[in-house]
């Protein structure tokens, strides 16, 4: 595992989460850079497969989408609005706010996602269906 304060990441230097949609690596996080305001993860959707509607109590999010294609839903006062999104778009969550992202492609979908404050990546890492493949280590 990394120590807090690393200024320089690799991939290899972080843990990697490991769901049945797909997986996770945080590389700015506090068990990492020792962050405070935020954290930034590289996320990685398997065809079909997403993060079904969720919310981020006092927490908010922005994705940006490195590859792939997918749907992005985004839950504002009991409405669902549904976006098509592909690389270069951004989408912003606004804290509390329920939403999904679904890989809707034939390929991985990979998504940069920020967390304002950081705190649900502790959460995720607790999840039942979570497994911890330890920095540096590749999966099965």
């Amino acid at each position: 595992m990394s120590h807090p304060g690393m200024r320089f990441i690799e991939p290899d230097d972080v843990e990697t989460m490991i769901f049945d949609w797909g997986t996770i690596k945080w590389f700015s996080e506090p068990r990492v850079t020792g962050t405070e305001q935020f954290t930034m993860g590289v996320v990685v959707l398997e065809p079909g497969k997403g993060h079904e509607r969720h919310n981020h109590p006092g927490v908010e999010e922005i994705l940006y989408y490195i590859s792939g294609e997918g749907e992005q839903m985004v839950e504002i006062d009991g409405h669902q609005e549904r976006q098509q999104v592909r690389p270069g778009m951004t989408c912003h969550i606004p804290a509390d706010v329920y939403h999904e992202t679904i890989n809707t492609g034939w390929e991985p979908m990979r998504i940069i996602a920020v967390y304002a404050p950081p705190g649900p990546e502790a959460l995720l890492r607790s999840l039942p269906g979570c497994r911890i493949l330890p920095a540096g280590e590749l999966p099965d």
